[in-house]
């Protein structure tokens, strides 16, 4: 079966609502992957999400997973957090349609609706050990203020907290990648076609998250007194040739 690749482009938090109650969706497609994505990858994905968001392995925190959606990731990170040894305080925001598919729990507070603007970030300022923001940005950049949605993330953070923007589809990456020998094969094994990709550099891509937006956010947290750190993906994660992180800490 071809996948229509298509049908997961240009998505906003009303197409992901509407994603959440369609029927006849796998789990990850109701989070805008085709299958071939996610399926079979997603604990690899926790844990290198584990590796760099080390708060996760302290016990009796405070988590904020801003966009969990409703796929296998969200349901090992509430393993991880409220089933086991660690007994965090698991905080979910997320449109109430996707929230529905996750379950209840008394360490787990479903907070729906949009962040920041349906978020009662006032609450929980400067409270927050942990918070993962996991291939949402793109989301936010298109529909909303970048600095505005990492500044209220910013203002939660405890002391020592730690903030991971993670899966960020960096276009400037993706060309480099594709400009490279290994990307023309990859590309050839993908399409099925002889040719190279088509590259082009020093143009202006609307919509596209690129260099010059990441740098912007690290510039933006560490004049705000925070650290803030451009990571990559562990190489076996499945877009780790084109995707990237930003871990911020307070300090």
């Amino acid at each position: 079966m071809t996948t229509n690749y298509q049908r997961f482009a240009d998505l906003t938090f009303a197409g992901f609502k509407e994603l959440a109650v369609t029927d006849g969706l796998s789990r990850y497609e109701r989070i805008g992957f085709p299958d071939a994505y996610r399926a079979g990858r997603e604990a690899d994905i926790l844990r290198d999400i584990r590796s760099k968001l080390t708060n996760l392995e302290a016990r009796n925190r405070t988590v904020l997973d801003i966009g969990p959606g409703c796929s296998d990731l969200p349901a090992y990170l509430i393993d991880h957090c409220c089933w086991g040894e660690h007994e965090h305080e698991l905080i979910l925001c997320d449109s109430a349609e996707m929230l529905a598919h996750l379950p209840d729990s008394p360490r787990i507070v479903k907070r729906p609706g949009r962040f920041p603007c349906d978020f009662p970030t006032t609450e929980y300022a400067g409270q927050v050990d942990a918070i993962l923001v996991y291939s949402v940005l793109q989301y936010v950049f298109v529909e909303g203020s970048v600095f505005d949605f990492v500044d209220a993330c910013l203002e939660l953070l405890a002391p020592e907290g730690q903030l991971l923007i993670g899966d960020i589809p960096n276009v400037s990456k993706r060309k480099r990648f594709f400009g490279s020998e290994e990307g023309a094969r990859f590309h050839r094994e993908f399409t099925g076609s002889a040719g190279r990709p088509d590259v082009w550099f020093n143009v202006v891509e609307r919509s596209k998250i690129d260099d010059a937006v990441v740098m912007a956010i690290l510039a933006r947290a560490r004049a705000a007194g925070f650290d803030a750190h451009v990571m990559p993906q562990a190489p076996d994660l499945p877009m780790a040739n084109r995707r990237e992180d930003i871990l911020i800490t307070r300090p």
